[in-house]
Formats: structure tokens, C-alpha cells, sequence
């Protein structure tokens, strides 16, 4: 998959999270690492008033993406760590960065 095929594919997750449809978002997890990949992380419960996507990246041989969400709860920085399982990329890891500078 080449970087702007995941990108497409990580554009597509963040859309699912924005529209609220989690069942979709959580689909596109490594399913043996829900609930704990939630542990100890802030993400979007619910309604999303705004988002910015801020970085798409390849690290390794993991991809990596970060998106600033505008929720009700307050502003969110989400990095979600992705890896290529049985010949699809999952989100395998979640965590928090801080959301300084953002425009969301």
C-alpha cells in the first residue's frame, strides 16, 4: 500500500470517528488490543464539532497518524499507530499529544 493509499484509508478512519460511527472506527482496530488500547487515552465520545488532520506518516514499518479533534469535552490530539496485519493496516495503539497551535 503506498503512502497516499493509506492516507485515503486514514482520512476514511478519521471520517468515521467525526460522523460518530464507532463500530466503524473500532473495525479498523487490532481487535486483541481493544479495550485496552483505550487505556489512559482521551478520544472523541461522541460529537466532533471540528478536525484537523496534522500529520500522515510512515515510521518504520508502522504508519502513524495525528488529527486534532474540536469535541464538546474540549480539544483532543489523537496518534493513532498503525501496522500491517494479515495484509491490512490496523490502528494497534492509541495515544494523546498535546494539541497546542491548533486550528481545529
Amino acid at each position: 500500500m503506498s503512502a497516499e493509499d493509506f492516507r485515503t484509508l486514514y482520512e476514511r478512519h478519521v471520517g468515521h470517528v467525526v460522523s460518530g460511527n464507532m463500530k466503524a472506527a473500532i473495525a479498523d482496530m487490532v481487535q486483541e488490543n481493544i479495550p485496552a488500547v483505550f487505556d489512559g487515552v482521551s478520544v472523541p465520545r461522541g460529537a466532533v464539532n471540528g478536525f484537523e488532520i496534522k500529520d500522515v506518516r510512515l515510521e518504520g514499518d508502522r504508519q502513524i497518524g495525528e488529527t486534532v479533534y474540536d469535541t464538546p469535552d474540549g480539544v483532543i490530539g489523537l496518534r493513532s499507530i498503525w501496522e500491517l496485519r494479515d495484509g491490512q493496516w490496523k490502528a494497534a495503539a492509541l495515544e494523546n499529544f498535546p494539541p497546542s497551535g491548533a486550528s481545529a
